[in-house]
């Protein structure tokens, strides 16, 4: 969880996203920021995630997050 957190400080480092409960609607994430992050997740838990799963639901809190990198076969340890 604190590296998908400091991925998200990293990327929109003006945002506290531990005071968020929703990044999408909060507009601290827009979609060039999750394709951003979606390559960054790839690389960082050595993953590949869907297409299918690319939806603002999976992108808006830091569980949803982490949920994502588990379904796609990452370890969050």
């Amino acid at each position: 969880m604190d590296k998908i957190l400091q991925m998200l400080s990293d990327l929109r480092p003006e945002f506290d996203f531990s005071a968020s409960e929703n990044f999408i609607e909060d507009g601290y994430l827009d979609s060039f920021d999750v394709v951003a992050l979606v390559s960054g997740l790839e690389e960082a838990f050595h993953i590949l995630i869907d297409g299918l799963d690319i939806l603002p639901e999976n992108f808006s809190s830091v569980d949803s997050i982490a949920g994502l990198v588990v379904k796609s076969g990452g370890t969050l340890a």
